[in-house]
């Protein structure tokens, strides 16, 4: 990362300065000897104006001269007055160096493009970066479950839900769909095989009742005596 090494002792936006005095009588004719104050930090003692303040010159001379001056750019009395800071290189050539708005009497340095997207972008940058910290603060990894997510207040909030019974999902569309194309894919790589088993004629019902005709007779044939148990006879001695 890229850092900006500002001197601070040569950087203005971070100051105001003010003359309790001149602020009931602040108008726009007086306001350049307002800005031209020696307790004023803004003010550039090598410039024009300080010299057409010498000789005792009017404002008109400073587009005759070349060098650093200051200027009423705009005036909305009685509060606000904008002065400009700007390199005269010829009666029609001027290049802008500084603005400076006084607001109630209060001077500031107006920050130029650069400064606002310098800023703007360091606030951004350190905004996403503390985002990223607190974040990576909330992530947990472990070898056997990954990564997740544990937050500070997980824990109170489970437990302060009361404990209901999990409803099993019914399964989506998406996976329907998926496990139908599954199956088809097996079934094309792997067709079934059918096999026809033969059945035996059946008997005719004119013989079946002719073989229990047959049976009949012989199951009601009557059995054969039988003989008596033989007679004990006695022992001789």
């Amino acid at each position: 990362m890229c850092w900006l090494l500002i001197d601070f002792a040569d950087n203005l936006l971070g100051i105001s300065w003010v003359d309790s005095g001149w602020v009931p009588i602040l108008n726009h004719g007086n306001v350049l000897d307002y800005f031209s104050e020696r307790s004023n930090p803004f003010y550039d003692r090598t410039c024009n104006n300080e010299v057409v303040k010498m000789q005792r010159l009017t404002l008109d001379h400073l587009n005759q001269m070349v060098g650093v001056e200051y200027v009423l750019l705009h005036a909305q009395e009685p509060i606000l007055y904008i002065i400009r800071k700007q390199q005269r290189q010829s009666p029609t050539q001027a290049i802008p160096l500084a603005d400076y708005y006084i607001i109630a009497g209060v001077v500031y340095q107006a920050p130029d493009l650069g400064t606002v997207i310098s800023s703007r972008v360091l606030s951004a940058v350190h905004g996403i970066q503390s985002a990223f910290d607190e974040a990576m603060s909330y992530c947990r990894y472990h070898p056997s479950k990954g990564y997740w997510w544990h937050f500070k207040d997980q824990e109170e909030r489970e437990k302060a839900k009361p404990k209901t019974k999990k409803k099993e999902e019914p399964s989506s569309l998406f996976q329907r769909q998926r496990v139908d194309t599954l199956l088809l894919d097996l079934r094309s790589k792997f067709p079934p095989t059918f096999y026809q088993v033969k059945k035996e004629p059946e008997p005719a019902p004119e013989a079946v009742k002719q073989e229990e005709r047959e049976a009949a007779p012989k199951s009601s044939a009557p059995a054969p005596p039988s003989k008596p148990p033989p007679e004990k006879r006695a022992r001789l001695q």
